[in-house]
């Protein structure tokens, strides 16, 4: 059976009117309305996502900056774990996943400083464990930034998927093997995913095209690891000098419902058993797919 997850949050608020803009990102909304971060999330559960996932991902000082992180920072993440879980309420079969996001910016594991990231994590971490059911460690582009999340909720007791972010500025034709950002292969991130316990293994935040390679190459590297996908429906590959960070990507136009949902089904023919969808694919993509793929085998 196929697990649907939410879908992007940062567009969603956005597209509500919510407050929204870098670099604040998905954060300025916790920050200054609450209520509709938690109305997001209750769009995606009447959508049929089965997991949402914290509105935690910019709570980093890369987005609200150094003296908001240090300041507020902890009791922003408890404020997004609450959220998640009143959205949650009575629904049953619900869970809430703790996102926990490159900590130095998406795209730029150059920039991870280990024992700053492990002090970061570790806020955010400690502000949201009451409140979620397992961990998402998402648009992790190295296997270096991966190990942080890893040790950062070693102590918690609770599961770890590991999220990927692919290289997609190529065809997957054109590369030797499907890489995470970094140049690291995606069999390399699936026995370290393995080596650290993980409970899944996923790819988000890239381009659909370059999904289906890297699920067939983490299978073929670890057989028994639970596999997931969620794309973008950013225009253009993200991969040139942090773009992610800087500005408001522009959303191509071809990945309405059902487009996106003939992409999942070739993933849940591959081998995905968690399927939902990142930066531009909304609360009607999501309720497309839990119509259509969860009772198809994953």
């Amino acid at each position: 059976m196929i697990t649907i997850l939410d879908g992007g949050m940062g567009r969603e608020l956005e597209r509500s009117g919510a407050p929204f803009r870098q670099p604040e990102w998905s954060a300025l909304a916790l920050i200054e309305a609450p209520e509709t971060v938690a109305r997001v999330h209750e769009g995606y559960i009447r959508a049929g996502a089965q997991v949402i996932t914290t509105n935690s991902y910019a709570l980093v000082p890369f987005h609200i900056g150094e003296e908001r992180f240090h300041s507020d920072g902890a009791r922003l993440a408890d404020l997004a774990g609450r959220m998640a879980r009143q959205a949650v309420g009575e629904s049953t079969g619900v869970r809430v996943a703790g996102s926990l996001p490159p900590v130095f910016g998406s795209y730029q594991p150059e920039l991870l400083r280990p024992e700053l990231a492990a002090e970061y994590l570790g806020v955010l971490v400690d502000g949201l464990t009451p409140h979620v059911d397992l961990w998402l460690a998402e648009t992790q582009s190295s296997l270096a930034e991966a190990r942080a999340a890893a040790a950062a909720v070693a102590q918690t007791g609770k599961p770890l998927w590991l999220s990927f972010t692919l290289r997609d500025d190529v065809e997957p034709a054109e590369m030797p093997a499907p890489q995470l950002r970094s140049g690291e292969t995606v069999a390399e991130a699936a026995l370290v995913a393995q080596q650290l316990g993980a409970e899944a293994m996923l790819f988000n935040c890239s381009r659909p095209e370059v999904m289906g390679a890297a699920l067939v190459a983490a299978r073929a590297a670890a057989p028994d690891l639970a596999l997931g996908v969620y794309a973008n429906a950013f225009d253009e590959s993200q991969d040139d000098d942090g773009a992610a960070n800087e500005t408001v990507s522009s959303i191509r136009a071809d990945l309405d419902p059902p487009h996106y949902c003939g992409w999942a089904k070739g993933w849940a023919a591959q081998g995905a058993s968690i399927i939902g969808g990142c930066c531009g694919i909304g609360t009607e993509h999501i309720h497309h797919l839990a119509a259509h793929l969860t009772d198809q085998p994953g």
